[in-house]
């Protein structure tokens, strides 16, 4: 356990000096005029925002900015690359979140009783994203979304199609 988490601490420190990562310049000014070790700031922020979304005013728009902001400019980014693979981990991530929000939208006055639901649905937004094998809308698309794509494709395929039809033919009939 405790080599599992040396190798956590090192890969985390690894990615907070990343060059190529929006965050790192910023890290390294707050580690410059603080002294304090980037990995700590971190960290602290990590514990701030956590007690802010259980405690905070605007918990939603927090967590909602973590599901959205980071994920938002990753997507820019991949689009402006030429590598497909990070346009596919990106395309996920939202097809995904799309399909979280829509639940979530129907669940809405459920999920207000429940206290730590701002700060649970942060950290899965997270999991959603983070870069890692264990990245949860690559699991959550291959387990869930994809099979159930699969099974109704078609089905869906011809209804559009079918709606396409009506509507070009509703528009001649206008000309």
């Amino acid at each position: 356990m405790a080599g599992r988490v040396a190798e956590l601490k090192d890969e985390l420190n690894k990615a907070l000096h990343d060059g190529s990562k929006p965050w790192t310049s910023l890290l390294a000014m707050v580690e410059a005029k603080t002294g304090v070790d980037r990995l700590y700031v971190f960290v602290g922020s990590i514990a701030f925002t956590g007690l802010w979304l259980v405690f905070g005013y605007a918990a939603q728009l927090v967590c909602n900015s973590v599901g959205f902001l980071y994920p938002a400019y990753a997507s820019i980014h991949a689009i402006e690359t030429k590598q497909k693979d990070d346009d596919t981990k990106w395309l996920t991530y939202w097809v995904v979140f799309a399909i979280f929000s829509l639940m979530e939208f129907f669940a809405d006055l459920i999920v207000g009783w429940f206290p730590l639901y701002w700060l649970i649905k942060c950290i899965f937004l997270i999991w959603l994203m983070i870069p890692t094998e264990l990245n949860g809308s690559l699991i959550l698309y291959r387990k869930l979304v994809r099979p159930y794509f699969l099974k109704h494709h078609s089905g869906v395929d011809s209804v559009l199609a079918k709606a396409k039809d009506s509507a070009t033919k509703l528009l001649d009939k206008s000309d």
